[in-house]
This record gives structure tokens, sequence and C-alpha cells, in this order.
């Protein structure tokens, strides 16, 4: 064996060794799992922590995805939603026109909305405020997780109020938690070089910030598979650990991987299965004080989601319905997946699957 072979070998046993006493990992920890290609380590360390987290348990959510606009004043490199407006495609929604497509397809047993868009500046804060209120109104049992940070952050733009003013007349009208889009990858470069004109990386942590000092929970993700190196893969891990040891508002981080343009794209224009599980496993590793991590199956496909829950993942999503921004960038997977499908996924890799609220709280568990 040569002497490279050996330092590697010997790096990845203290990683291990260094887990398994609970210590944390470094930077220099978490490039180094990314540069190494021992997959089955790597998985196997996620597993033993999440096992530790959360046992077998796999949790998903009966949730509905939805859009009120897709017209945007942002022009980030990676997006395929936005419009213009007055493009042909575009749109914005009334409150009452969004309930008419909830009442088309919501089924029974959804208890969360998703909510996400564009940053449209052709309609004032008061218009996203009488959106969620609208749905509130009609659906008081299901809990609204709407808008990104990025998001608030446009609205404290277009309104003249601050993060937390802004989130107050939300949750006002029934907001319960934020989603956790926005955050692409935490690097102000990275976002120079993407044209990631909306909230730059210390307005990202704010929002998020301010909100878990009114009380809500929130999400939190990173858009992997673009420019950025492995080094800023590991420093955006490492601000959400930071800010989590602050504030202990995130409940799950869901890493995103990036979905080409073209959904004709072939294989070699999109990440690997080896760097999508890696990067699962990793965000399990580094993220010691983040309770889920959140296979995506959107981006990732339900099998590789399958295989993903024995590497650290914990959190299998949800049944969506119909989701349109990874689709408007080529996702080649299921637009939404039903609650059977999603508990025989969870069987099939050994876990037991747990019907969650909002929050994480147990509705029914599957044996």
């Amino acid at each position: 064996m040569n002497i490279a072979v050996q330092n590697e070998n010997k790096q990845m046993q203290e990683i291990v060794e260094k887990v398994r006493r609970g210590e944390r990992l470094t930077l220099e920890d978490g490039v180094f799992l990314y540069k190494s290609d021992d997959l089955l380590t790597i998985g196997q360390l996620a597993n033993e922590v999440n096992l530790q987290k959360n046992g077998k348990k796999v949790y998903f959510i009966e949730n509905m995805s939805l859009y009120f606009t897709n017209v945007c004043e942002a022009h980030c490199a990676f997006c395929n939603f936005r419009k213009d407006e007055g493009q042909e495609g575009a749109y914005t929604l009334s409150g009452e026109q969004m309930i008419e497509y909830v009442e088309q397809h919501i089924h029974p047993g959804v208890r969360e909305f998703h909510i996400v868009g564009g940053h449209n500046p052709h309609v004032p804060f008061q218009y996203y405020v009488d959106s969620i209120k609208a749905l509130h109104e009609k659906y008081p049992d299901v809990t609204l997780k709407a808008y990104t940070a990025a998001e608030i952050d446009f609205f404290s733009r277009i309104s003249g109020l601050s993060y937390k003013e802004v989130l107050q007349e939300l949750m006002k009208v029934g907001l319960k938690s934020l989603t956790g889009g926005g955050a692409e990858i935490l690097s102000d470069q990275y976002r120079k070089k993407m044209r990631v004109d909306k909230a730059d990386v210390s307005q990202y942590l704010e929002v998020h910030r301010t909100a878990h000092e009114l009380g809500l929970r929130t999400h939190t993700t990173m858009l992997y598979g673009s420019i950025e190196s492995h080094e800023d893969r590991i420093k955006h891990m490492l601000q959400i650990r930071e800010l989590q040891d602050e504030t202990n508002g995130f409940q799950v981080f869901i890493p995103l991987s990036m979905q080409p343009i073209n959904p004709k794209a072939g294989i070699r224009r999109r990440n690997s299965a080896f760097e999508d599980l890696k990067t699962i496993a990793i965000s399990r590793l580094m993220l010691d004080n983040i309770q889920h991590i959140k296979a995506y199956f959107i981006n990732i496909g339900t099998q590789l989601t399958q295989v993903s829950l024995t590497m650290g993942a914990s959190d299998a999503h949800g049944t969506i319905v119909k989701e349109r921004i990874s689709h408007a960038a080529g996702a080649l997977t299921p637009e939404g997946i039903t609650r059977e499908d999603l508990i025989w996924l969870i069987k099939g890799a050994g876990r037991i699957p747990v019907e969650r609220d909002t929050f994480y709280n147990e509705i029914k568990v599957y044996e």
C-alpha cells in the first residue's frame, strides 16, 4: 500500500473515531470527505449518526406545493421557473384563484401547504399577506409553510418594514413556518457569479435568525452541483450549523441537487448518484445539531431517495401533488407521489415510515 493511500486511510479513521466520540467535524474534515471516494464508509458513518438521532424512523408529510406567481425581478442563472411580467406563461394568482386550484387538486389528509414563488415587484406586500390569509381562512387546519428567506427580504424592501415586522404581519394571517429556499450556496462570490440578485448571505441568515426569535421553526437548503467548490459546500453547512447553535430553530437541512435548464440534458449535465449520496451523508455528519436531513426525491429520484435512507437521511419529504420549480429546470422525476408509494419506498429500505406534521410531531407510525 503506497503512502498516499495509507495517509488517506489514517485520516478517514480519525474522522470515524471523532464522530463516534461525538466530536465536531471541521472544514478540513468535510473537504476530505468530499474528496474521498470511500462512499461506503462515509455512508455507514452517517447511518450510525442518523440511527442515534432518529432510530429507524423516516418521516414524511401529506403536503401540497403552491405557487402564487412566477413573475420575478431576479434573474438567477440556474432558474427556469421565473418569468417577466407580460411574458408568455407569466401568472399572478389571487387568493380566490389559488383556492379554486387547490379545490381541484387537494386530497384528503393534506396537512401542509408549501408556498413559494417569484419576487413580483408589480404587486404590493399586501398582496402576499392577502394570499396566505385567503388560504388560512379557507383551510384553517392546514399549516402554512410559506415563503423563503429571500422572499422575506424582498417583502421588506418593497414594504419598508423590517424583517421582524414583515414576519409578524404574515404570522397574524396564518404563517407558521418558513421554507428553506433562497440559500443556494452561502457564498457572496458564488452569488455574484450565478447572478443571485436577491438576499445575500448575511440577509438569508438574518431572516432565519429573526424568524427563530419570533418562535418560527424553519427549514434550510443547499443547492449544489454548479460552480461551487467542495469547500464552498462545507462552509455553507458550517454557517448553518453556527446559526443553529445560536437559535436551534432549524428543523431540517435539505441538500438540493442542481437540475440542468434543459429537460433533455444528458447524464453528464447532472450530478452523479455518487455525488448526491455523498452530499446527503456528509450533511448528516457535519450538521450534528440539526435533527433531520431530507432526501428530496424531486431532484434525486425515488430510488436514490430510498438508498439515501441508509446513508443519513431521515426525511423522505412529502406527497407534493404538483412540483413546478425543479421541473421547470429539467427534473425528470415525478411531480408528486402518493402516500402509499412513500410508505412502500421507506419500508423497502428497512425503515419505519412515520407520517408527520410540519413540526415533526408524529401523526401515524406505519410499523
